[in-house]
């Protein structure tokens, strides 16, 4: 399970980079400007989540600025880029995904270590 989760978090944080990266004409029209946004809030939820299930050591705040960073340099090529700009309203979403992520995650890791059957396992 361990490898399956750390293969998940890579190959979503890979199609997250491609698939910002891409020539817009290549990605599915949008209707509203909104739906970018929650795009990359529900894109880097997902990583975080992941991140965290597939890292359980790592701790969250140390996963959250790697992801961050990730967000940041994203945008950064995308304004190197001629058919894409980088958008500080982005990584704003990007960080959003992150924390809400990030705490799901969190609360997900408390509540498994405090749960019942941890504690028939070790009696």
């Amino acid at each position: 399970m361990p490898l399956l989760l750390k293969t998940s978090f890579w190959v979503s944080a890979m199609a997250v980079v491609v698939l910002s990266l891409l020539p817009v004409t290549y990605l599915p029209p949008q209707s509203f400007d909104i739906w970018d946004k929650t795009q990359h809030a529900a894109g880097f939820l997902a990583l975080a989540l992941l991140g965290l299930a597939a890292y359980p050591a790592t701790p969250a705040l140390r996963l959250s600025l790697w992801l961050l960073t990730l967000g940041g340099a994203i945008e950064l090529a995308q304004s190197a880029t001629g058919w894409r700009h980088g958008d500080l309203l982005d990584l704003l979403a990007d960080a959003t995904g992150i924390a809400l992520g990030g705490g799901l995650g969190g609360l997900s890791r408390r509540l498994l270590a405090a749960a019942p059957w941890r504690s028939l396992r070790q009696g």
